[in-house]
């Protein structure tokens, strides 16, 4: 038997060949029936609920788009000849045109200062100095809970002819003679803003006080440290912080304002001569009273549907800035 034979000088021996395996991926292990039986109950609760959500809101926006296409009186409806006849009249009609700048002019001037009362609302019942903050609370909270057509027809009679409001400023000698509020353009829409923020601020109210209860107190006590004023503190530290409430707010304030009804329907009923009149009440004119015209109306809901999601999406990007 032969001995074994070294090997040449320099080089390293060489390792016995290993066996190759070919590694193989696990395989996904099937679905077991709990798994399966949870998914379908998943399922279950899913599909009735979206149904009823395609059933109540999607399908009536689908008829109504449907409905914007045809013209005639009451229920004798025929397809428009051209289909965009209804919305090529929404550029000619003059009433349109009033209610939907009246309707600019209540969000333009309302929704800013409504939108800083609250924040200032916000950060006085946030402050740790004040007293029986619950009482605060409760009671600017309180209008969103009235009511909307009892709280403008409080107003109605506070600033009638022979109301509180004539009786305060005529005793403390503001007013020599009685105003027509109501009467006139200009003060009419001075008290449904009036009106409006008396309602509606104290809603935006909570969401900034909620927004300010969650910031990082950390941040604020660094600021503090390096020396930062109150005001600047706010304007630099809080002020980013707070930016997603203050978007959604202003989002939730703006479609609300353009679609506002019963403050122009109860307060003033549109007059004097439709200048205070809201496009929705415009939209319920044509709709219901006087010879139902239900395909313009249905022009007008979708004018509506449009001006509200250009401007939400101008809002977002505005406003979103996150990187």
């Amino acid at each position: 038997m032969s001995a074994p034979t070294a090997p040449p000088e320099g080089r390293a021996p060489s390792a016995p060949p290993r066996a190759t395996t070919k590694s193989k991926a696990p395989k996904a292990a099937p679905l077991s029936a709990i798994q399966r039986r949870r998914s379908l109950t998943g399922w279950t609760f899913i599909v009735p609920a979206a149904a009823l959500i395609v059933l109540v809101n999607f399908w009536p926006m689908i008829q109504a788009f449907f409905l914007s296409l045809k013209t005639g009186r009451g229920t004798r409806l025929s397809w428009a000849e051209p289909l965009w006849f209804n919305y090529q009249r929404l550029f000619q009609d003059e009433t349109f045109r009033l209610t939907m700048s009246t309707t600019f002019i209540y969000l333009i001037i309302q929704v800013p200062i409504m939108l800083v009362l609250a924040m200032v609302l916000a950060n006085l019942l946030n402050a740790p100095w004040l007293r029986f903050k619950a009482f605060w609370r409760t009671a600017i909270f309180l209008p969103c809970a009235v009511g909307l057509v009892s709280y403008s027809l409080v107003f109605r009679q506070i600033f009638a002819t022979d109301g509180l409001a004539n009786d305060l400023l005529t005793q403390f000698g503001i007013l020599d003679s009685p105003v027509n509020w109501l009467g006139q353009t200009g003060t009419a829409r001075m008290v449904i803003i009036l009106g409006l923020l008396w309602r509606w601020t104290g809603y935006n109210m909570i969401f900034f006080l909620a927004g300010l209860q969650n910031i990082d107190r950390s941040t604020l006590e660094a600021a503090r440290v390096d020396g930062a004023s109150g005001f600047k503190t706010f304007w630099y530290v809080t002020m980013p912080q707070l930016k997603p409430i203050i978007l959604l707010c202003a989002i939730l304030s703006t479609n609300g304002t353009l679609q506002m009804f019963d403050e122009s329907y109860n307060l003033t009923n549109g007059g004097p001569g439709n200048t205070t009149m809201s496009v929705s009440m415009y939209l319920y004119n044509v709709s219901f009273r006087n010879s139902p015209n239900f395909g313009y109306a249905a022009a007008i809901s979708y004018a509506i549907l449009i001006i509200v999601a250009v401007l939400a999406a101008i809002q977002l990007k505005v406003g979103d800035k996150r990187d």
